[in-house]
């Protein structure tokens, strides 16, 4: 679909961030909002009056600016806003000419959607796309009287909040949407948006709010009708449950209460039959009088406030309208199931305990499972579509079909049946034929889903390569505890990380070395990636606080230069290697980057050389990278100071910044120019693959070569900054003493400036300076409380 430039139309929270997202995908914007009634009285000050640009455009330049400022942040990068234009309903619907796209962000009100859409429909082009962002009014409400032309091309297009963060992407045919236009938009989206796109039908809140809401509601009711408090709630409907740690109210302060109630009454107003379900009890309304709405109004269900020893959370107590501290949430059931196996067991344990944790959790999960089975058949196509809204929607592990499955459908309906419920039709139909899941998987690891009577193959993306179903079909080649080389097809493999975490160590290591014999010898090319939570999260530093506390140093050199010789592997293999990270790439994960030939990361990739904070310095080449990065912003033949060069990488290193996003990374140095970026995460390994391919066309391996130590000069000067820093206690003694050694061993040690040396000789710098450092008291005092406390020591 050629979508080159887009129009929103409201520059409100939700509009506002959808352009953000836009941009973040290269796609410029118009942001269009209503014109001032009344001047500011700094425009009046200023001289401005009504008809000036700056205050017709208010609105939607100040929320513009807002983004900026935002957390979290909705851009990639600040610079990205400049993609964005504004301006307004009055003056600049004309330019509806310039687009592709029209997405309408305004109240959910019908009649001004509709008094929007009349205006929109006399300037688009023929065929252009015009949707809507509404979270439940009607489509066919909205476009009753408009030119069928204009309706084929009309649809709804439901972004979740925050849309950079929330994957799901909820796609609603209008009732004369041409086909052929939604699948484009379908592609689209998940292509260059990074979306995961859910069909549902025109009826209100859609997929995802629609349960989500209901499962909020139903949690509420049974908290009143059990008498637990809202943390007790929470412990019992977060992760034991398959649901995000924010579990029910912290997700409620997190979206807003305001926002809560309005989908629920969405509900309530027009399905007049579960209205029911969706009245909020008084405290709530309390709760919205009072402007306790959550997050943005710095309480709502909880509360930070400062004490003598810090910040505590405290939380609402519903019966009092007073917030308490917090309690040690105490139920046997809950203990049982933390000590379950996967979230199947935990679920299981959770619910068929014997006391009111277990009681409340099962009366929950079944309003919710019943709920979804009753709704699947009006408010989409099939039950897949309800699974994947919820996961992505609400980020739950399990969706309300995956989890009937877990739970076992027949023991659940049986349970159900003897509580004198009744068991909905897809629910019944499905035992009645002999069926025991909603869901099976075939021996080449495809999943099929029930529908009709029958199971079917449930589509998968083209743009999508699935490791686990690869391992499945007998496409790994050979492997280890900590990673397998796998077959990707079409003369590429793929090196998977799947140790504890995907902590970089010896087995991986070895794996590096087999793999590129492999590879070299039979395959064009690699790429190295893996789809766990994260790509990797850095070295073992167990392992190395261990042999250091035990004197152990030429098992740690050993270590040190095995990871080194791995990562140096990989910068000189004969045959393209292309790194594919994702989420958290820390350390050692970074640095397997760096030595590849290029890297294709996810969007949302946070690489960072993070070991400063524990009191090292990056040693399986990354001070040697960033060292020779600094220097390559040096032109060939130029005289000049290279101090501004290496004080950015210094700083990167020293600082041990982590980038926000893959464009942050590219900015802090650990991506070149010709590093490409998958804005969706699942299509990391196939594009990965594709620029093994490319690179593959021509590839000569790279040849070393001799670089220019920077020297005592630019080390001295760093030196400097640091004094700087510590005396205005920006950073603590042992951090300006952490922050030389690096220096040292980025600058080449004490050759003179422009000095021509090898790889060799700094990475043995960098090696002795991390076995220095190793060795210091401060150091492991970093490392043991990074390890129990997971935050870093400032000593």
């Amino acid at each position: 679909m050629a979508i080159y430039k887009v129009a929103v139309l409201g520059s409100g929270v939700m509009g506002s961030t959808i352009a953000a997202h836009l941009a973040n995908a290269g796609i410029p914007s118009i942001l269009l909002d209503i014109v001032p009634p009344s001047l500011l009285p700094e425009e009046e000050a200023a001289g401005l009056t009504l008809a000036s640009p700056q205050v017709r455009n208010r609105f939607a330049a100040s929320n513009k600016a807002k983004l900026i400022k935002m957390n979290p942040a909705p851009l990639f990068v600040p610079e990205f806003a400049d993609r964005i234009e504004v301006g307004n309903f009055e003056d600049d619907l004309p330019r509806l000419q310039e687009v592709d796209w029209v997405i309408e962000v305004v109240v959910e009100r019908l009649d001004i959607k509709i008094d929007l859409f009349k205006k929109v429909a006399q300037h688009v082009r023929p065929g252009t796309i015009v949707t809507s962002n509404t979270s439940g009014i009607s489509l066919k409400s909205m476009t009753e009287g408009l030119p069928e032309e204009f309706t084929k091309s009309f649809f709804g297009t439901h972004f979740f909040n925050p849309p950079r963060y929330m994957k799901l992407f909820e796609l609603i045919p209008g009732p004369n949407t041409d086909p052929t236009v939604i699948q484009e938009m379908e592609e689209f989206a998940e292509r260059v948006l990074g979306k995961g796109v859910v069909y549902a039908k025109d009826t209100p809140n859609f997929i995802a709010n629609r349960i989500g809401v209901f499962g909020l509601a139903a949690t509420i009711r049974e908290m009143q009708r059990s008498g637990l408090t809202i943390d007790e709630v929470d412990a019992l409907t977060g992760p034991v449950m398959g649901r995000p740690k924010s579990a029910s109210f912290r997700t409620v302060d997190m979206v807003g209460l305001d926002t809560f109630v309005h989908v629920a009454n969405n509900v309530g107003d027009n399905v007049p039959e579960e209205k029911e379900f969706f009245v909020m009890p008084d405290f709530i309304h309390t709760m919205i009088k009072n402007g306790w709405l959550g997050d943005k109004s710095k309480q709502g269900f909880y509360k930070k406030v400062k004490t003598a020893e810090g910040k505590e959370v405290l939380v609402l107590d519903p019966h009092t309208m007073e917030y308490v501290p917090k309690k040690k949430v105490k139920f046997a059931c809950l203990d049982k199931a933390k000590n379950a196996g996967g979230l199947k067991d935990k679920m299981k344990t959770l619910v068929n305990g014997k006391d009111p944790g277990a009681e409340f959790a099962w009366n929950v999960l079944k309003e919710v499972l019943l709920y979804a089975a009753r709704l699947a058949p009006q408010i989409a196509d099939d039950l897949t579509a309800l699974d994947a809204g919820m996961k992505l929607g609400f980020n739950w592990e399990m969706g309300p079909f995956e989890t009937w499955d877990a739970l076992g459908v027949k023991a659940t309906a049986e349970r159900i049946a003897a509580e004198g419920g009744t068991l909905p039709e897809i629910v019944a139909k499905l035992l009645a034929e002999g069926k025991d899941s909603f869901y099976e998987k075939t021996e080449g690891g495809d999943t099929l889903y029930y529908a009709g009577g029958e199971y079917k193959e449930k589509a998968a993306s083209p743009y999508s390569f699935s490791l686990k179903k690869a391992h499945k079909q007998g496409k790994k080649i050979f492997g280890n505890s900590g990673a397998s080389l796998v077959d990707m097809g079409d003369g590429v493999a793929c090196l998977e990380f799947h140790s504890p975490n995907n902590s970089i160590g010896g087995d991986i290591m070895n794996m590096i070395h087999k793999s590129l014999a492999e590879v070299e010898k039979n395959y064009l090319g690699m790429v190295i990636g893996s789809q766990g939570k994260n790509f990797a999260v850095g070295a073992n530093l167990m392992l190395i606080m261990m042999e250091a506390e035990e004197g152990n140093w030429d098992d740690l050199d050993l270590m040190v230069r095995e990871f080194q010789r791995g990562t140096m592997a990989l910068k000189y293999a004969k045959k393209p290697v292309v790194a594919a990270p994702y989420g958290m790439t820390l350390g050692g994960g970074t640095e397997v980057c760096l030595h590849s030939h290029a890297i294709q990361p996810a969007a949302e990739t946070y690489m960072g050389l993070v070991e400063l904070g524990v009191g090292l310095i990056p040693g399986g080449g990354g001070t040697k990278e960033m060292a020779l990065r600094a220097m390559e912003g040096i032109l060939p033949g130029v005289v000049v100071a290279p101090d501004y060069f290496f004080a950015k990488r210094f700083e990167v290193v020293a600082m041990a910044q982590v980038s926000t996003s893959a464009e942050m990374a590219r900015k802090l140095g650990f991506l070149r120019a010709s590093d490409r970026c998958s804005m969706n995460a699942d299509h990391v390994l196939l594009d990965a693959k594709a620029r093994v391919l490319d690179l593959a066309r021509d590839f000569r391996p790279i040849i070393p070569q001799k670089v220019k130590a920077a020297g005592p000069g630019v080390c001295a000067f760093l030196e400097m900054a640091l004094y700087g820093m510590k005396e205005g206690r920006y950073i603590s003694e042992y951090d300006a003493h952490l922050g030389k050694k690096l220096a040292y061993a980025m600058t080449g040690g004490d050759v003179l400036a422009g000095t021509l040396v090898d790889e060799q000789y700094l990475l043995d710098l960098e090696r002795e300076v991390f076995l220095s450092l190793a060795g210091e008291p401060k150091t492991l005092d970093r490392i043991r409380h990074m390890l129990t406390k997971n935050k870093p020591l400032r000593n």
